[in-house]
């Protein structure tokens, strides 16, 4: 896939989420129609904090000369920060914000640029491109679950 592909998913990760989330209300939003899975509040929450943490390693591959990215936990972070408290509206914003401000400096990046590398602890050396598929691929990933709560609610899409 091309970079210029992968920009563009990237860029329309945020409406991807802001879509799969309209017309809910807040119980909605809070429900776990399937046991043992997060409500869709948490799922958007868990978005945005790992978009946080996707441009943070973006950022240090572009900056920096192979910088270390350390692994996260998601249950922890789900676990210790309050996602069901979480306002859904700010949630979004967040996703938003951070998109639209790196991919102006993504957009200026030479061929050379991409191939440039970080060493994630776990996965070991991933270049900028296989970072930003990892990034892109995490909505597309999560979308579908929100969509599956939505049918086990009977809320239409």
């Amino acid at each position: 896939m091309s970079t210029s592909s992968l920009l563009d998913r990237y860029a329309a990760g945020p409406a991807l989420v802001r879509q799969a989330v309209t017309g809910l209300t807040r119980e909605q939003l809070l429900a776990r129609p399937i046991p043992g899975k997060w409500s869709t509040l948490e799922v958007v929450a868990h978005l945005a904090d790992f978009e946080i943490v996707g441009c943070d390693r973006l950022a240090a591959v572009i900056a920096e000369d192979e910088p270390m990215l350390p692994g996260r936990d998601e249950q922890r972070y789900a676990a210790r920060l309050g996602y069901a408290a979480r306002d859904l509206e700010e949630q979004l914003r967040l996703i938003e914000a951070c998109r639209a401000n790196l991919l102006r400096v993504m957009r200026s990046l030479t061929a050379a640029d991409w191939q440039r590398r970080g060493i994630h602890t776990e996965a070991g050396p991933l270049t900028l491109e296989q970072l930003l598929e990892r990034v892109v691929r995490h909505v597309e990933h999560h979308v579908p679950f929100i969509a599956e709560k939505r049918r086990a609610l009977q809320i239409p899409a």
